[in-house]
């Protein structure tokens, strides 16, 4: 069978016979099978045993008809390979036993050796033999991984994480230069195992002040990018609440930006530039019924510019309530545009 590679195509600003679509968190949660899963394992057991990631990462494709596989993981993982003790408990998600508070604390860490994540690159490899499209895989970015590290736990004011940022800059900067040199390694370790393109999410760090994110942020994820180029694979930046910041947020050498819903996609287009863009539908529009989801499809298609270099995404993860069937049916739709 041939591969479908409109999604990579469209990573390199390639016309396409159709949209590309795909969904972040489409692999999990949001199928039955999956459900019925977590019943039975732990979320680190089930990212840690190839066979079974392997299943959940094809799934999307086979019942959702997307465009793209990714592989099924959780951005922890990194972190535990450099030997933080951690747990993902449910309805919480990460719980960190020993927050980081110093840099004693940070120079602690253990190196990163892509052996720590044999189980990852088993997993890109049994998908590799079976998927007909492409596979992407994914990492945290370092200010994101960095506030569970210093947090302890998800928060919405990253208080902890601010001050310590803003308090200790030295300790900041040690700690940003550990987790972006590991990233790439961590990334070229899926890459060399087999992932057609990597995305490296930054979910939190719209909570920044611009000005902010240039000095304490921004120069780690160019570092990142750069660190990858060489691998030859489409890179993806994304982030949610980038609107005030996306000039700086899009500086980076990659090839496609990831725009969430509180922008307007032929907004966010202009100020990416010539880069790929990726987006942005709001999760929530999967709660409402048919016609006013499609709607909402048609006003983010309606304002491209052009429809080359476009991948149709939403602007964060899909919503655990989510109806699957829903999701292929607007999977379609998009396709018939």
């Amino acid at each position: 069978m041939t591969m479908n590679d409109r999604f990579l195509k469209a990573c390199r600003g390639e016309k396409t016979d159709k949209i590309p679509v795909w969904f972040m968190r489409q692999a999990g949660r949001l199928l039955p099978s999956y459900r019925e899963l977590r019943k039975k394992h732990g979320l680190l057991e089930l990212t840690q045993t190839p066979e079974i990631a392997a299943e959940v990462s094809m799934e999307p494709v086979e019942k959702l008809g997307v465009d793209a596989a990714i592989l099924f993981a959780d951005i922890m993982l990194l972190p535990m390979a450099l030997g933080i003790d951690l747990d993902i408990v449910d309805n919480v998600g990460p719980v960190v036993k020993n927050p980081i508070d110093s840099m004693a604390a940070i120079e602690s860490l253990k190196s990163f050796d892509v052996k720590n994540i044999a189980y990852l690159q088993e997993t890109i490899r049994i998908l590799r033999t079976k998927l007909q499209v492409p596979l992407i895989g994914f990492s945290g970015a370092p200010f994101t991984i960095a506030s569970y590290l210093i947090e302890g736990k998800a928060t919405r004011t990253w208080t902890a994480t601010k001050r310590f940022m803003l308090e200790k800059p030295e300790a900041w900067a040690k700690l940003m230069t550990v987790l972006s040199d590991a990233t790439i390694q961590y990334l070229g370790g899926q890459i060399d195992a087999g992932a057609q393109a990597v995305q490296l999410f930054d979910s939190w760090v719209g909570c920044l002040s611009p000005s902010d994110y240039r000095k304490y942020v921004l120069p780690y994820v160019q570092k990142i990018f750069a660190g990858v180029k060489d691998k030859g694979v489409p890179r993806i930046h994304f982030a949610t609440d980038t609107a005030g910041m996306l000039e700086d947020f899009s500086n980076v050498d990659a090839e496609v930006i990831g725009l969430d819903w509180r922008i307007d996609i032929a907004k966010g287009k202009k100020i990416v530039g010539a880069k790929s863009v990726q987006g942005n539908l709001d999760p929530t529009a999967l709660l409402a019924e048919d016609s006013i989801l499609f709607g909402k499809v048609d006003e983010i298609v309606d304002q491209l510019p052009s429809r080359d270099g476009f991948i149709f995404n939403l602007g964060h993860g899909i919503l655990p309530e989510t109806d699957h069937e829903k999701v292929k049916r607007m999977v379609d739709y998009i396709h018939s545009k």
